[in-house]
Order: structure tokens, then C-alpha cells, then sequence
């Protein structure tokens, strides 16, 4: 049984807790002043003030900050720390809405807030890369220059290629810029070999591996294809080849496992791109991409250091750190 003083002592606890309860409505519900709450109850302002401390305190009242923007940034710090990157960009996509529209929107701005007006900057291909470009403000910025880190596409492959983005990028900075007149994929190892040699791909190489800045794209291995780069040179039989060999993308070029290891093709030695080893030196590699299908690719570039800042949509944010 209860005596009489634990009774009393219930009675006033509860006492305490409806009155805590009607501040906090009052205050946070009804919009009402401090002072306005004190007047009606017949306590002191400051009285007010520790209820409504109390009540947040004691778990009466919780107070979250729901704004979109909140959200995103609590995905880019998780990402920052999760992975160890240097930047992380999270573009909210509304339902209906395209990434390919958004995303590159995000990574554009990221650019602009981190390459410095004489920068070196290269730049890898794919539409991700092309739509950053292609959002990236007017600069007047004549002291920077764009290189290009890996060859040309195959002529029949509709995505944009390296050379028109190089050239792109290079006009919206008002900067200078530097091609390689070279394939991505060459007939023969001894002709890739001949190639580097030459003093125009050479240098442009060694540019693009000395690069401050990079922006790239991801490309995901499945077992239908190995991305869209690759589709003149892999067949279907081959990219599950691959994928079953534990291949889950590849970037500038480079396929990689599931920690961000190269691991080489046969086409490793016909390619024409930055070294991956190099590609990690790069102060900053803007990696552009999103979806399910890529994000173990993602996951591996960051695992592996190939890129140090992302740009990527919410939904791929979430998956990336469950």
C-alpha cells in the first residue's frame, strides 16, 4: 500500500508534469510568448523559461530540424566520415525528377567553390562528367588549363567524349586546354606502347596525372555489360567474366574490385589513361555518380582512394551508408 506521503508526492509530480505539459503546448504549439504563458498560469517569466527547459530536458518536448537541407548534410558528413573523403555533395532528387538533371548541378558548384582560377584540371568522360561540365559557371579564368586523361571514345559510342569536354570545360573557364589525339583503346599493346611515347600524348598524360583537380565518372560491371565506355570493346560474355572474377567498375579507364583494386584485362595494356596509381595523387578527384547499379563501383573508389569527394543523389547517400 501506498502511505500518505508517497501519494502527495505522486499527486505533485504529476501536478508538475501537466503544468511542464501546458507551457510547451502553449509555447510550441500555440505560438504563445513567454511572458503571455507566465500572465495565465501566474508564474514568473523566468519560471516559464526553466519549465520549458525542463521539458525538453526530460524528454517532454523533442526538438528536431526537419528542413531538406539538414537531411542532406547530415548524409555528406556521414559520407566525409564513413569514407574519409574531402568533400561530399548530396543532392536531394523529388520524386519525378531526373538525377542526370540535378546531380550535375550539385558537382558543378562544388568545382566552382573549390578549384582555384590557375588550376591544373583534368577531366575523364561519360555523361555524368559532360553534364557537370555543361553546368559549371563562365569564369574568366586564362591562367587555368584542362587536360585530358584518357583517349578518345569509339566513334560510333554516343556518349560525350573526353576531347569535346576537355574543349567544353576549357571555354567556360576561359582557360586553355590540352587533347590527346589518341583512342581510348588501341588494336595492339605494342601500338598503345608507341603511343605514349609520342611527346604531344606524353605530356598530356603527364598533365592530367599532375592534375589539382579531377572530375570523373563511375561506370558499373554487371554481368550484361561493363559500362558504356567499354561497349565497342567488352561483349556481354565478357563483362560477366569479369564480374565474376569480383570486378565491380571501373573509373578513367581502370577496372576495379570491390576494395578499389586495379585489376587487369587485356585491355590494360591497349588503354591509353592516367596511371590509377596517379590518379590517387590528384589533390581532389570529383567523382560524379549515382544509382543502385553503381553504387558498389562508388563504394570501391572511395575504399580505394581513387576519389576524394563525391556528388551523388539521396537515395545512393543512403545505400552507401547502410
Amino acid at each position: 500500500m501506498f502511505n500518505d506521503d508517497t501519494v502527495l508526492a505522486t499527486e505533485t509530480s504529476r501536478s508538475h508534469i501537466d503544468l511542464m505539459l501546458k507551457v510547451a503546448r502553449a509555447y510550441y504549439l500555440d505560438d504563445r510568448t513567454q511572458s503571455e504563458i507566465a500572465k495565465e498560469i501566474g508564474y514568473s517569466r523566468p519560471t516559464v523559461s526553466r519549465l520549458l527547459k525542463e521539458a525538453r530536458e526530460t524528454g517532454i518536448v523533442h526538438i528536431s530540424i526537419g528542413h531538406a537541407l539538414e537531411r542532406m548534410r547530415r548524409l555528406e558528413d556521414g559520407l566525409r566520415e564513413r569514407y574519409g573523403l574531402r568533400h561530399a555533395r548530396v543532392a536531394e532528387v523529388s520524386p519525378g525528377e531526373d538525377p542526370k538533371l540535378i546531380v550535375p548541378r550539385y558537382a558543378a558548384a562544388l568545382f566552382a567553390e573549390t578549384c582555384a582560377p590557375d588550376s591544373l584540371i583534368t577531366v575523364s568522360n561519360g555523361n555524368a562528367v559532360a553534364a557537370t561540365v555543361r553546368e559549371i559557371p563562365v569564369c574568366d579564368w586564362p591562367k587555368a588549363n584542362v587536360a585530358q586523361m584518357i583517349g578518345a571514345l569509339s566513334p560510333d559510342n554516343p556518349m560525350t567524349d573526353s576531347p569535346d569536354i576537355c574543349r567544353m570545360l576549357a571555354q567556360r573557364i576561359g582557360g586553355s586546354f590540352t587533347t590527346l589525339p589518341v583512342p581510348m583503346i588501341l588494336s595492339s599493346a605494342q601500338l598503345a606502347d608507341a603511343m605514349r611515347r609520342e611527346p604531344q600524348i606524353a605530356t598530356t598524360l603527364a598533365l592530367g596525372g599532375g592534375a589539382d583537380v579531377a572530375i570523373v565518372g563511375v561506370g558499373a560491371v554487371t554481368t550484361i555489360r561493363s559500362g558504356h565506355i567499354f561497349d565497342a570493346y567488352i561483349d556481354q560474355r565478357k563483362a560477366a567474366e569479369l564480374y565474376h572474377r569480383g570486378v565491380v567498375g571501373h573509373i578513367c579507364g581502370h577496372h576495379i574490385d570491390a576494395e578499389g583494386r586495379h585489376v587487369r584485362t587485356d585491355l590494360c595494356d591497349r588503354t591509353i589513361s592516367i596511371d590509377i596509381e596517379r590518379l590517387k595523387r590528384i589533390p581532389l578527384v570529383i567523382g560524379v555518380a549515382w544509382g543502385p547499379v553503381k553504387m558498389p563501383a562508388i563504394r570501391a573508389c572511395m575504399v580505394g582512394g581513387l576519389i576524394s569527394a563525391l556528388v551523388t543523389d539521396q537515395a545512393t547517400a543512403e545505400m552507401l551508408l547502410q
